[in-house]
Parts: structure tokens; sequence; C-alpha cells
């Protein structure tokens, strides 16, 4: 019995750390395409696009739209809902806001062309190397991760997860854009390089990155 239950615990809190860094990984992701300029990975556009047309903070309305989806996933594929997923509706939004705050308000970090390319490239991969560890700790997944599910799951697999994940990716960056005009907002602020490489590299990278972390557990 103390042998199970140590291999319990072990077991639990490898899950809980590969969930935890996860979530830090995709907060960091969304600060770093912010602080790029090269704008931002398809769901933080489409929710600093509405976020700027409200007139509300990027984190308070980023756990709106979560909560709101989350209703969704719980209708649709509730087993992909778990503690990890509500640990990241709340901390991502607030993460990047904090780390933006940060770097660029505090410490008032340059942010020179190299550096620029730098934070893309980082952001590219804390993007798919976050999701990859919250999906392969099974604990949960944000509810906007689990919209390619659904739409693998609606679709009877026949759309496999890389396509429903670029599908989801563009429909919410022309959600983004949209709002980001009728705001009277400039949308190369959230809408650029660094989103279209999330947006087509994202799935692929995260399939790819789940495939190597399977293969340790």
């Amino acid at each position: 019995m103390k042998k199970t239950n140590e291999f319990i615990f072990k077991f639990t809190l490898k899950r809980m750390v590969l969930m935890l860094t996860g979530i830090l990984l995709i907060g960091m992701c969304v600060a770093s395409y912010r602080m790029s300029g090269f704008g931002v990975d398809p769901f933080s556009c489409m929710n600093l696009g509405i976020s700027s047309f409200l007139g509300m903070s990027f984190g308070n309305w980023q756990l709106i739209m979560n909560a709101a989806l989350f209703l969704i996933v719980w209708f649709s594929v509730r087993h992909c809902i778990g503690l990890g997923t509500i640990i990241n509706m709340v901390l991502v939004g607030y993460t990047a806001d904090f780390l933006c705050w940060l770097f660029l308000e505090q410490m008032g970090l340059s942010v020179t062309f190299t550096l620029r390319i730098l934070l893309l490239l980082l952001g590219t991969l804390f993007a798919s190397m976050g999701c990859a560890c919250y999906m392969t700790a099974d604990m949960g997944i944000a509810p906007y991760d689990s919209v390619a599910f659904i739409i693998t799951t609606y679709a009877k697999e026949k759309i496999s997860f890389r396509v429903a994940r670029i599908l989801s990716d563009l429909t919410v960056i022309a959600v983004g854009i949209l709002f980001c005009f009728m705001a009277h907002h400039s949308v190369w602020e959230i809408v650029g390089l660094g989103t279209i490489v999330n947006a087509c590299c994202n799935g692929p990278l995260i399939q790819f990155f789940r495939g190597k972390l399977e293969k340790l557990q």
C-alpha cells in the first residue's frame, strides 16, 4: 500500500508540474508575442481586439471569454475539463499582463529589431510546447484549446487535430481584426507575422511536442 501511495503521489506530482509548466509557457508566449510587435497568437488577437473595443484590460476580458468557452466545452467535450482548465483560464492572461508590465514599464526593456525576432521565435516555441505540456499532463486543457477537439469530435475524426486547430485559429483572427477596426485601433498592433506563424505552425508543433513528451512517460 505504501509503494502504491508513493507511486500515485509521484505520478500526480509529475502531472501537476507538467501542467503548471505548460500554463506558464503559454503566458510567456502571449507576453513574447505582444513585446515582439509582430502580432500576437490568434486567441490573444481576438481577445485584444475585443478588449480594446470594450475598453477592458486584456486579462479581465480573457477570463470572461474563457468562462463562456468553458460552458461550451462542458456540454460538448467535457472530458477536456480538469484542474488545468481552471488554472489556465485564470492565469494565462494575467501572467502575460504582468510580464509585459515588468519588462516594458518597470525595467524599460529596449526592444530592438533583433530582440523582436527572438521574441517571435520564442513565442512560437512557448505556445506549442506549453499546449503540449498541459495536454500531455491530462489534467484538463484551456477552453480555447478544446475547440479543436470539438471540431474533430463533431466531424467524426474526418478532420485532423492540426487542421481543426488551423481553422479555429484563422476564425478568431478574423474576429480580432473586425473588433480592432470597430475600435478604430491599428490592426498591426495585434495581427502580423507572429499571428500567421502561430496560426499555421501551432497545430503541427503541438502534435510534434506531444509525441515527444508521450514517449518520455
